[in-house]
């Protein structure tokens, strides 16, 4: 079955950097495009990034671009952000996605293109 697995998160000062993983097993990774989507405290989920399936395309919410970097490794199925100059507000609930289909592209920030999601990874930012 699907499984989709992050790591990474924590406890940290703001303007740091961290990389969350998300290992991803029981399907054929390469075929899917994946996101990254989180979750703050008292708020709903919000799509964070995504990347085409081959990786040659990257998206991203207007509130992290310059910030975070989304890729991926094909060959070991697995996922990352690699969160820069992190703020209080990135504050959340990380959660990787997969694409419902192969037509998803990864740029699509509805949620319900999105099929399987992992558990979740806390990260905050706090001095």
């Amino acid at each position: 079955q699907v499984q989709l697995v992050e790591s990474g998160g924590g406890l940290a000062q703001p303007g740091g950097s961290l990389r969350l993983s998300c290992a991803a097993s029981g399907f054929t990774f390469s075929s899917y495009a994946m996101s990254w989507a989180r979750q703050a405290p008292g708020k709903g989920l919000e799509w964070v990034s995504g990347i085409y399936r081959d990786g040659s395309d990257t998206y991203y919410a207007d509130s992290v671009k310059g910030r975070f970097t989304i890729s991926r490794d094909n060959a070991k199925n697995t996922l990352y952000l690699q969160m820069n100059s992190r703020k209080p507000e990135d504050t959340a609930l990380y959660y990787c996605a997969k694409g419902a289909s192969m037509v998803v592209a990864g740029n699509e920030p509805e949620l319900w293109r999105y099929d399987y999601w992992g558990q979740g990874t806390q990260v905050t930012v706090s001095s």
